[in-house]
């Protein structure tokens, strides 16, 4: 079975091993989506290294369409332009501060509510049954690993997976071009890949018009009152840290109206 070596970026920077594979050439488009996975992944040393390779096989894609493709390879430009500290700090914060740019799909389709731990478990399920295994570190919803997964699938699964996962990947692309960042064009590419949505226009609206990333924002609250409290503690009167107040509770993204895989076999063992 084949096993994945992608993870989360905020808990490893483990990078997918690309020279290893090898493709025949009506693989093409699974060769585009690891590609795509490699560039989206935590920017690593191999990573870096590969961007020439990476270059190569999206210059080989036909069905990307001009503008895509012409896309991918200015952001590959671009990381091959700049050192490697500067991309990851980069990555950072766009990332891995906030849930408006989470890499983690159910983020966007569930927030916190209850049913994002019965997705992750029938997606890993999925996973299992069509012969991918995850380490136990791995979430299966990170969007790097999904397409890792989808990169060793035939054309059907690609096509039914990446279109149920189009409305997210919409809207993350809208987010990036509207912070004009290159990281847009893989998104970009995988809407020319798998079409794009009926909510597209949608998720563009939305992505233009609201507002800063509340999580990014309450983050920065709860740390510059954290800072005033810890610089009043030398005073006694003001109580020290006792006197502390929990800072604004987050709150869960919008939910995003996306279908996504059912687990019968799941809901039927929840049932007995």
């Amino acid at each position: 079975m084949p096993t994945s070596s992608a993870a989360s970026p905020t808990t490893s920077a483990t990078s997918f091993p690309f020279a290893s594979r090898r493709w025949a050439t009506e693989e093409i488009i699974m060769k585009t989506l690891h590609a795509i996975a490699h560039l989206m992944a935590y920017p690593t040393g191999p990573m870096h290294e590969a961007l020439p390779e990476l270059a190569e096989v999206i210059r080989s894609e036909s069905r990307l369409g001009e503008a895509p493709r012409d896309e991918l390879l200015a952001l590959i430009d671009d990381l091959a332009a700049r050192p490697l500290g500067e991309i990851q700090e980069n990555y950072v914060s766009l990332f891995d501060r906030g849930r408006h740019l989470s890499l983690h799909l159910f983020e966007h389709v569930h927030g916190e509510s209850r049913d994002r731990g019965q997705a992750m478990v029938d997606l890993m399920e999925h996973y299992r049954l069509h012969g991918y295994e995850l380490d136990a570190k791995e979430l299966p919803d990170y969007i790097p690993l999904f397409l890792e997964y989808l990169s060793t699938q035939d054309e059907t699964e690609i096509t039914d997976m990446l279109g149920d996962a189009m409305p997210v990947m919409v809207l993350l692309g809208a987010r990036l071009e509207e912070k004009e960042s290159p990281y847009a064009a893989l998104f970009h590419a995988l809407e020319a890949i798998g079409g794009s949505c009926e909510q597209a226009r949608d998720m563009r609206e939305l992505a233009a018009n609201e507002g800063p990333d509340e999580s990014i924002t309450k983050m920065d609250e709860i740390w510059e009152e954290e800072q005033v409290t810890f610089l009043g503690n030398n005073d006694p009167a003001g109580g020290g840290c006792g006197n502390t107040s929990p800072g604004p509770a987050t709150t869960p993204t919008d939910e995003i109206p996306v279908r996504w895989v059912d687990n019968p076999g799941a809901q039927a063992a929840g049932q007995r």
